[in-house]
């Protein structure tokens, strides 16, 4: 090693010696690689996931949801890990290649200062590639590819190391929360999760951009967002497409009614037209085999109404709520506009055409 080397400050192999300052260098890289990993896992690992493998009582697993539960720490740590892994690499790892290439110069004849910086220059080049190669690409890469399964692995470790080095991050994040506070800019300590459809459109849109999900996800959870505030009107039955029966109907109608236009369910009305209820064929048969005289008045249950600015996300929960099939829609006005079904709602939500 050259007296110029010797005086280039920091830890550097003639400190360590050559071999051991080496040595040094593949353990942070390695280390470099642990947190960013562990990094991304837990940013891109699906909590409900976690929760199922925490059930099933994997390994692992209930190290990583506690680590979901307070994410804004876990970024503090490997955070802090990444930084100081970093230092050491150019502490440690830049001087020591460099002492490696010096005696090459030294043989062509190069003047030792002249040697030493060109080899410090190859050194950093060097020790950039390795730190964005193994320590940053490849580790991200990895945990994109199969975050729970990442995070099942690194979790427990990278858990104890946060609960050593926890003091130190409260106190930095504390720091930082002061700093901000004096720019008027008010702290979250968690990540903010988005309350509306626009945010969460938003959410998925950026997950599709760094790879967290393909473009078929992508496209359905797009398409499901777009019905959170999209009204039902466009799936409205109309008025005179509505199969009903007479409130007086009896089963042997009922049926031939429900045979002809191939409809399960029917609506029921009332001798000035007016929409009421709705029977089941089932119910219908199970009468008629009872011998029973029941009408379709009588048979019939209650009909969900809604208006016709209901989100199809919302008149689905109210059906599902509700254990039916089908609503009449309302203008605003109280004008019937026709029916809706479960099944073209649902069809609606998950993007495909109702049959």
């Amino acid at each position: 090693m050259t007296p110029s080397l010797a005086s280039g400050g920091g830890l550097g192999s003639m400190e360590l010696g050559l071999w051991p300052a080496l040595a040094v260098t593949v353990a942070l890289l390695v280390g470099n690689a642990f947190f960013v990993a562990a990094e991304f896992a837990m940013v891109a690992a699906r909590r409900h996931r976690l929760e199922a493998l925490a059930a099933e009582r994997k390994r692992g697993a209930k190290s990583a949801l506690a680590g979901v539960r307070e994410l804004s720490l876990m970024l503090a740590g490997a955070q802090l890990g990444i930084t100081m892994c970093s230092l050491g690499l150019g502490i440690v790892s830049e001087p020591a290649i460099a002492t490696m290439l010096d005696p090459l110069f030294d043989a062509v004849g190069m003047p030792a200062a002249a040697g030493h910086a060109v080899a410090f220059a190859i050194a950093l080049v060097v020790v950039v590639i390795l730190h964005m190669v193994l320590g940053e690409m490849a580790p991200k890469s990895w945990a994109i590819a199969g975050p729970e399964k990442v995070a099942l692995v690194l979790a427990p470790s990278f858990r104890g190391y946060t609960r050593v080095v926890r003091p130190l991050l409260r106190a930095m994040n504390g720091v930082s929360n002061a700093i901000l506070r004096l720019a008027r800019i008010d702290p979250k300590d968690e990540l903010s999760h988005p309350k509306d459809a626009e945010g969460l459109r938003r959410l998925v849109g950026e997950s599709r951009r760094l790879g967290l999900i393909d473009n078929a996800s992508h496209d359905v959870l797009s398409g499901t967002l777009r019905t959170h505030t999209e009204p039902l009107a466009r799936l409205i039955v109309p008025t005179a497409e509505i199969d009903s029966v007479p409130a007086d109907a009896g089963p042997e109608e009922i049926a031939a009614v429900s045979r002809r236009n191939g409809r399960n369910r029917l609506l029921v009305r009332s001798g000035d037209g007016t929409l009421f209820g709705v029977v089941h064929i089932r119910k219908v048969l199970t009468s008629r085999t009872q011998a029973s005289g029941n009408t379709a008045g009588e048979l019939a249950t209650a009909v969900l109404t809604l208006t016709v600015d209901t989100p199809i996300q919302r008149a689905v929960a109210a059906l599902q709520e509700r254990r039916a099939s089908l609503a009449l829609v309302h203008a605003a006005d109280g004008t019937l506009l026709g029916l809706v079904g479960l099944d073209d709602l649902l069809g609606s939500v998950l993007g495909a055409r109702a049959a």
